[in-house]
């Protein structure tokens, strides 16, 4: 696996430094696209007019983000460190990182997929562009040089599954807690 991590890892990073401007995009996006998400959401939370689905939405994301990378990433890298491709490599990274922060998985990447299943519960549309958002700031966080691509991997598979585990234990009763049930359940 680490000649596949390697040949992948050289393949997108030997882009770095040659266009300015996608150098700069990739930068916004292993940086601060999570925020923009946070932001996006918010608006989504915002717009929704049904106060169960506004709540069910706010848990689901809140929840997941939580479970995949405030708990699962950092016991895994609690457990186990795996040196950054700039330190591995001995060069400078795009995005500003301490060397002593374990690259495995990739944080950034387990939140924004984390968000990605709350995203589609509100707004299908909405959710298929968080997916595209998640998968660009994977591939930038290898571009700029602070990730392999199985950290990436790790990621979003960590945020995914977090995301399903939160939906299992939210709607298990979905049925008992749907909007149409609680109306008739009071006299609607």
């Amino acid at each position: 696996m680490q000649t596949f991590d390697i040949s992948i890892f050289n393949f997108i990073h030997q882009f770095t430094g040659r266009i300015l401007v996608i150098d700069w995009t990739a930068i916004f996006f292993a940086k601060y696209a999570m925020y923009a998400l946070i932001f996006w959401g918010a608006i989504l939370l915002l717009r929704e007019k049904n106060w169960v689905k506004k709540y069910y939405a706010f848990a689901f994301g809140v929840l997941s983000v939580i479970l995949s990378r405030g708990i699962i990433v950092e016991i895994i890298r609690f457990f186990y460190f795996k040196q950054r491709p700039f330190v591995v490599f001995g060069f400078d990274p795009l995005l500003s990182q301490s060397p002593l922060e374990a690259s495995f998985p990739s944080g950034h990447t387990a939140f924004c997929f984390a968000l990605i299943l709350g995203a589609f519960y509100l707004n299908k549309k909405s959710g298929l562009w968080f997916l595209a958002i998640s998968i660009i700031v994977g591939i930038s966080r290898v571009y700029v040089g602070v990730h392999w691509p199985l950290d990436i991997l790790a990621g979003a598979i960590i945020g995914i599954l977090s995301g399903l585990f939160i939906k299992c234990i939210l709607f298990r009763d979905s049925k008992k807690y749907s909007t149409s049930s609680l109306i008739k359940a009071n006299g609607g």
